[in-house]
């Protein structure tokens, strides 16, 4: 990890106490970067939902109009014809109970785990080791289903998955400090119009309590939930 000194120092100093708007937010991020690494820019947003309920779970995906600037490497669960369709379609590991026994092993090298509905029987069997890391294939996040190439296609592309966690927030990659303002302006309205779409009915109050943006190293911006074009859309 790099050090803290004058530059983290300075980096703090940009940091505004007030709501920012998005563009304003990416462009202190952008402005407060000071270590070495293209670092990732990263979103966390506070919900007013209670996770505990079943009905106020929030989960979803979101295709990044410019993507996340990482390449996921992602494993397919299929058979049949459709082992070349995965291929074809850029898959780093396409196979069936060998490559659940290879998971099994301690194999771990990959970010998304794609699966034809036919080979769930044997990916279940994989919950715990999934499951935790938020790799489990799920038919709400186009992650089980039988067109394998949009599937590979998207996620190569750029295509973030979010879940609500157990204190209420959600957080998500929306690009690297090193892209464009407009391009990080593009994918952090993109995902927060995401969230809003995924709002459960059983959600009351403010919806979007809290939100926030920041590089991998650098300070937080406070986003204001209702100058957001997902304001307008809500």
């Amino acid at each position: 990890m790099a050090k803290r000194g004058k530059k983290h120092a300075e980096a703090l100093s940009k940091v505004e106490a007030k709501l920012h708007e998005v563009a304003e937010a990416v462009s202190g991020a952008k402005a407060a970067k000071w270590s070495k690494f293209v670092e990732s820019v990263d979103m966390a947003v506070l919900l007013g939902v209670d996770p505990r309920h079943a009905d106020q779970m929030v989960r979803g995906t979101v295709l990044l109009p410019h993507g996340t600037g990482k390449t996921k490497r992602v494993v397919v669960f299929a058979q049949g014809e459709k082992i070349a369709e995965a291929e074809a379609a850029g898959a780093d590991a396409v196979g069936g109970a060998d490559l659940a026994e290879k998971i099994r092993d301690g194999w771990m090298d990959f970010e998304a785990v794609v699966a034809t509905p036919d080979m769930m029987r044997e990916v279940g069997k994989l919950g715990k080791v999934l499951g935790p890391r938020g790799l489990m294939p799920n038919p709400k996040s186009g992650t089980v289903t039988p067109d394998v190439t949009k599937a590979i296609g998207e996620i190569k592309a750029g295509r973030v998955e979010f879940r609500v966690d157990k204190k209420g927030v959600v957080h998500a990659p929306v690009g690297r400090i090193s892209f464009d303002e407009e391009q990080l302006v593009a994918n952090v309205e993109a995902f927060l119009e995401a969230l809003v779409r995924a709002k459960p009915a059983a959600a009351k109050g403010t919806y979007m309590k809290a939100i926030y943006l920041s590089s991998t190293m650098g300070p937080s911006f406070r986003i204001d939930p209702s100058v957001t074009r997902a304001a307008a859309a809500a």
